[in-house]
């Protein structure tokens, strides 16, 4: 069963989103905050494997309960879940450390299968967040920013698996679809993240963006 708290300061949006959650038999909405703060609270005493977290909120917003949660319980995964895809609030996102974004104009269906997903340890990015990251990296580019020489010093193996980490194969879908073992997926993962000074695989998916390796 998947632990999940919601934290949104519309109360309607809270019980609504978990409606839509209750769904699915896998998961249970253990905790509904009004702010980063009592979701951070909340985290203490129900321990979820999930926060859908706002961004935007009085106060206590999303990064201060992100920050403070990933912080204090590493292991809980924190997927942003609102209404808005700027520059300025993705980055704050990623900053804190959130494991996903998502916009609340997705289908129930698919917020359903990013709870999932991020449960699971895979970041997921919105398409309309993926797509702005694009095009950010793109403007980079054109403004002639040199590449990062640690792309020239990945395998082709690495590289394979790069693509598939940002088309959201997880590390036992990428180990059948390459023939290996999932062990050999995941050390290949953990030694890139090494290699490249990144953290997660978010980093890794918009690293492989902004070094035109997708």
């Amino acid at each position: 069963m998947i632990k999940v708290i919601i934290a949104d300061d519309l109360g309607m949006l809270r019980q609504g989103i978990q409606v839509v959650l209750e769904q699915d038999s896998d998961i249970s909405v253990v905790g509904l905050a009004a702010d980063g703060k009592e979701a951070f609270e909340l985290c203490g005493e129900h321990r979820p494997d999930v926060v859908l977290m706002d961004m935007r909120m009085p106060e206590y917003d999303g990064v201060y309960g992100t920050k403070h949660i990933k912080e204090t319980y590493p292991d809980t995964k924190v997927l942003i879940l609102t209404t808005f895809d700027d520059d300025e609030t993705v980055s704050e996102a990623m900053e804190s450390g959130a494991d996903g974004y998502i916009l609340k104009e997705m289908d129930n269906t698919k917020i359903i299968q990013s709870v999932k997903a991020v449960s699971n340890g895979i970041s997921v990015l919105g398409a309309n967040v993926y797509s702005g990251i694009q095009k950010r990296i793109a403007s980079t580019n054109r403004r002639s920013e040199p590449a990062n020489s640690a792309a020239l010093e990945l395998s082709e193996r690495e590289r394979e698996i790069i693509i598939l980490i940002t088309e959201g194969y997880d590390n036992k879908n990428i180990a059948q679809k390459l023939f290996l073992a999932e062990g050999t997926v995941r050390n290949i993962i953990s030694r890139m993240l090494d290699k490249l000074g990144l953290k997660d695989r978010t980093q890794l998916a918009v690293f492989a963006v902004k070094n035109n390796i997708i």
